[in-house]
């Protein structure tokens, strides 16, 4: 039985909201860019871990240039996004913070929409303009 996309994503949601969390608590004791970093240290060990233990390395010349270009493009938009969230969170409440934080879901949609061309549905359209909407009033 093929794993349901569902799952991973509830899995991320839940890992999203710990590291809220988690988060919040650590960067009452240490500087934001600093808990940025350990955070990254800790990633790139347990994603190394992850990698070898199922066998999944791969040579660099049979890589994809454009998949690592691209995915080099996502690292530095990950990197942008962690040191803001952790400075964000220095600054304001975790339940303040996250709402605002998970506009990302609108803006994914429309990024989508505008640069990989998929079609906006009507229940799309209504639940980004109700994600917004909680975001705002949380956030306010």
């Amino acid at each position: 039985m093929a794993a349901d996309w569902r799952i991973f994503a509830l899995g991320s949601a839940a890992f999203a909201a710990l590291t809220a969390i988690f988060g919040k608590v650590g960067v009452t004791e240490l500087n934001s860019n600093l808990a940025t970093f350990i955070r990254t240290v800790v990633i790139l060990i347990v994603t190394a871990l992850l990698v070898g233990l199922r066998g999944e390395w791969q040579r660099p010349d049979h890589l994809s240039a454009k998949g690592v270009i691209f995915l080099v493009a996502s690292g530095l938009a990950t990197g942008m996004s962690w040191l803001c969230y952790y400075r964000a969170l220095q600054l304001a409440p975790a339940s303040r913070v996250a709402p605002v934080d998970k506009l990302s879901v609108v803006f994914v949609v429309i990024f989508a929409v505008v640069f990989l061309g998929e079609q906006l549905s009507w229940k799309v359209g209504i639940g980004a303009a109700l994600v917004t909407l909680g975001a705002l009033i949380m956030a306010l």
